[in-house]
């Protein structure tokens, strides 16, 4: 009886271990992708998508983890231990904030998602896949009634009374990541404001139809834009590049997950070309003016491009 006790004992013991190995020192299943929400409506469609045609279309599942900015979440996904697989960007972040490089640096003859994609590739194993269909570019923008008064139509019309004048934008703008930023913009433009004003991301729109500044940086398909009526200034100097959305992974998830889901690559290009800028501008304005959820407006658009 003593001796049935005691292999009771070790065998109980040798289960708490395993239990309690598993449960600190264990890491995500192997057949999960991991994500991280984004900070703003397009980038929370774009992957709740993504889970969503790869839950349907392989034997993978997808993790969406806390919200987080895109320039952390590169962070993320290039670090020497990674915990992120894959993320929405564009090849005009790639190259100007990830990079630090800028539309100068690209050789003539090739586009900027091919040399951010190339150059990326090479310094951090990471690479763009196929462009989804939309420019979602930095302008410049202002209430028509500004518009209207000051006779704005392109960005240089601002430079003789941009002294009267108050820009605002989010804080992200205001940083030195990337050279598509405030003080780069405004020194190419010779623009001086009266004065600059970082807001919160989600107070931005408020702020400028509160009239807590005239001026302000927004995004093309940012659905918020007709909610604000904002007159977008035409880009007349092409200050900004392109910002072509597509989905940013690294070069060695589709190693490990080969066999498990071989066809990864080509789901996650099914969502290639689907979107257009209109599309997109349709989509964010139905979650951040409608109020509708993000899963139901991915569900939906999939559904009618016939992914689902």
């Amino acid at each position: 009886m003593k001796k049935f006790r005691k292999l009771a004992a070790a065998s109980c013991a040798a289960l708490l271990v395993a239990a309690m190995g598993a449960g600190c020192g264990s890491k995500a299943p192997t057949n999960q992708l991991e994500m991280y929400e984004g900070n703003f409506s397009e980038m929370q469609l774009i992957h709740h998508m993504i889970k969503m045609v790869v839950e349907a279309h392989t034997d993978l599942t997808v993790n969406i983890k806390d919200e987080m900015t895109s320039v952390n979440m590169f962070k993320e996904l290039t670090a020497k231990d990674p915990s992120c697989d894959l993320m929405n960007s564009y090849d005009g972040t790639l190259l100007t904030t990830y990079l630090k490089l800028d539309p100068e640096d690209v050789p003539a003859g090739q586009s900027i998602y091919d040399f951010s994609n190339e150059t990326a590739e090479t310094q951090y194993g990471v690479h763009l896949l196929d462009k989804l269909g939309f420019n979602d570019t930095y302008c410049v923008a202002v209430p028509q009634a500004i518009a209207d008064q000051y006779n704005l139509t392109t960005i240089s019309d601002l430079v003789p009374v941009a002294s009267e004048l108050r820009f605002g934008a989010e804080h992200e703008f205001f940083t030195e990541e990337g050279s598509m930023k405030y003080g780069p913009f405004t020194k190419f433009y010779g623009l001086n404001f009266k004065e600059a004003i970082p807001v919160d991301l989600g107070l931005k729109y408020a702020a400028v139809e509160n009239g807590s500044f005239e001026v302000t940086e927004v995004y093309s398909t940012d659905g918020l834009n007709r909610k604000a009526q904002l007159k977008v200034l035409e880009d007349d100097k092409n200050f900004f590049p392109e910002y072509n959305g597509a989905i940013l992974i690294r070069d060695d998830v589709i190693e490990k997950y080969k066999d498990v889901a071989p066809n990864l690559v080509d789901v996650l290009n099914t969502l290639g070309g689907k979107f257009t800028n209109e599309s997109m501008t349709d989509l964010t304005y139905q979650v951040d003016v409608e109020g509708k959820s993000v899963d139901d407006v991915a569900q939906a658009f999939l559904t009618q491009q016939g992914l689902l």
